[in-house]
């Protein structure tokens, strides 16, 4: 878990109506074949529960609607911090699954810190997956690398659950990713259901908290608890047992214009293709990102 920044895998602010989405226990009992909705794992993983819905994603805690776009705030010891959060109408294969593709910007004190392509998709069981990251680092010096970026199916990297389709208190913990080859490890729990919270984009209730942190960091890294709202997505993330104990809230919600849209395609493009070059030894044997089946822009 790469603290303090916020990880796309934390899924997703995005705004849809949680009232159009089926029931738990529909998605739990309508597709056959896939993890359970309750319980799924890393180990779970398998291509043939992908391929039919694999980037519509009815999830209720992060339905990721192309072109929504979510501003996640804080301060550290360092400074604010500001996330800016974009689901795209691109789309990537990872590991024989056509995933959609998440532009995160991280901005510390106004100045772009991160920027980072995350891959997710989802299962016939309506489990979130998370498949891999891009993530270039922006130094004082000008210069870009990219040394954390892991891909499932590359170097020993696996894919890991993001969210549950039915998340509930009192089951096990579950692993978010992992790749063995940067010591990238991100498990999760459940830590509470059906909570409310009120942030600067409203109040919410029947919240989501879920506990996430690596077992690799060291101990003043502490965990994240991230507040889920349903048919939203992450409204809050407060930080725990660490040195940093960063707190962001959800300050925005906004939909892309068709411009907007257009312009974050073309920078996720380029952000894909400069990958090659950055991160040559994960993306070598992986095609080119392109626009999602129908995408008008």
């Amino acid at each position: 878990m790469h603290t303090p920044r916020f990880r796309t895998v934390v899924a997703a602010a995005v705004a849809a109506s949680a009232a159009l989405l089926p029931a738990p226990s529909a998605l739990a009992t309508s597709r056959r074949g896939a993890p359970a909705a309750t319980r799924a794992d890393a180990k779970d993983f398998n291509v043939k529960n992908l391929s039919a819905r694999s980037i519509v994603d009815d999830n209720r805690f992060p339905p990721l609607v192309p072109g929504k776009q979510f501003t996640l705030t804080g301060s550290t010891t360092a400074g604010t911090h500001e996330v800016v959060f974009t689901v795209t109408n691109v789309t990537k294969w990872v590991d024989h699954v056509r995933t959609v593709v998440i532009w995160d910007r991280d901005f510390q004190d106004g100045q772009l810190a991160e920027e980072e392509l995350a891959f997710m998709a989802q299962d016939d069981a309506g489990n979130v997956w998370s498949l891999g990251e891009y993530p270039e680092v922006h130094e004082d010096d000008g210069t870009v690398d990219a040394p954390d970026t892991w891909l499932a199916g590359h170097n020993g990297a696996t894919a890991g659950v993001l969210m549950r389709a039915n998340p509930q208190t009192g089951t096990s913990a579950y692993t978010q990713g992992r790749s063995p080859d940067i010591d990238f490890f991100d498990k999760a729990k459940v830590a509470q259901t059906n909570q409310k919270t009120c942030v600067p984009t409203g109040c919410y209730s029947g919240v989501l908290v879920v506990d996430e942190w690596n077992p690799l960091a060291q101990p003043e890294d502490g965990h994240q608890f991230k507040y889920h709202a349903p048919g939203v997505g992450v409204v809050r993330i407060v930080g725990k047992g660490g040195t940093e104990q960063e707190t962001l809230v959800l300050t925005k919600i906004h939909t892309l214009t068709d411009s907007e849209m257009d312009a974050a395609t073309a920078r996720v493009l380029v952000l894909d293709q400069r990958a090659y070059k950055l991160a040559r030894d994960v993306y070598g044997k992986t095609a080119f990102a392109s626009l999602r089946p129908g995408a008008e822009h």
